[in-house]
């Protein structure tokens, strides 16, 4: 199937009407590269999310959202004659053809784990030429393992990221149940700085450290602890919810009657139960 070019005509035209400095929006004619970062950070969030739910054509539409982004961002390169939405689309063309010769060239690659790994070689190889590239430019660091891995990732995903380059060169546990003793090591030391100090700043960097071992042991179990989280989430906001509806069914405020922690666990452990019945349920009609 070929991409209806019409219609990506027809999505870049309507982007530059709309940025029109006299007939357009006056919303989108205000915006810059750095105030449309929120947006696109959230539209990201949103496929996300109509994946989890299984709404395609929610998803459909979350798209849709996305792409009107990277051609925000090509209509902005375009005025001030940095890019276009042609040069973008060349980019990854090229980018994709070079990493994978396998497909593209005569390079023999025959599982996805090696592909992995021929990946990452030549990403690290693009960001070894781009560092040579930028050779005696003043204030230019040495080059790292870690370049590349981007400051505005979401916290754990970037420390995941970070684990992986490290673990390349051998800095790693050697085994999932080494990262027990680093919890238990980074708890204890949570736990100490909490009885000795008011310090916030040595506090955080304390917790920062045990969810840091915790993001490692989400790592080498094989998890993604961004997405183990959100699902985390999304029980405790379901099962909260259920608490509100039992309290509800008997005309009860907990904004206004204080429950006891006994009575607020007793409604947790029946949330807990009513999740596993519906679970039961919905694998029974699968």
């Amino acid at each position: 199937m070929s991409i209806d070019a019409n219609a990506m005509e027809q999505l870049l035209h309507i982007m530059a009407r709309l940025r029109d400095p006299d007939s357009g929006c006056p919303w989108d004619r205000q915006q810059t590269f750095a105030s449309v970062v929120p947006h696109t950070l959230e539209e990201a969030y949103e496929v996300a999310d109509a994946i989890e739910s299984g709404d395609l054509e929610a998803l459909k539409g979350e798209l849709g959202d996305l792409l009107f982004q990277v051609v925000f961002y090509a209509q902005l390169g375009r005025e001030c004659q940095a890019f276009e939405f042609d040069d973008i689309v060349a980019a990854i063309n090229d980018k994709l053809i070079r990493r994978h010769p396998h497909v593209f060239s005569d390079v023999e690659i025959d599982s996805a784990e090696a592909q992995t790994a021929a990946w990452e070689s030549y990403k690290a190889q693009e960001r070894a030429e781009q560092r040579a590239s930028t050779m005696g430019v003043v204030g230019e660091e040495p080059a790292s393992l870690l370049d590349g891995v981007i400051h505005a990732l979401p916290a754990q995903t970037r420390a995941v990221k970070l684990q992986r380059r490290a673990a390349r060169v051998g800095f790693d546990w050697q085994s999932v149940h080494q990262v027990f003793d680093k919890i238990y090591e980074e708890i204890d030391e949570v736990k100490a700085e909490l009885a000795k100090s008011a310090n916030q700043a040595r506090i955080a960097e304390e917790i920062g450290d045990l969810i840091f071992a915790c993001t490692n042991l989400a790592r080498l179990a094989d998890v993604d602890p961004e997405t183990a989280l959100r699902g985390t989430n999304s029980r405790f906001e379901s099962r909260f919810k259920n608490m509100e509806q039992r309290l509800a069914q008997r005309d009860c405020d907990p904004a206004k009657v204080k429950l006891t922690a006994e009575e607020w666990e007793a409604l947790w452990q029946q949330a807990k139960r009513d999740e596993a019945i519906d679970s039961a349920g919905t694998s029974a009609k699968c």
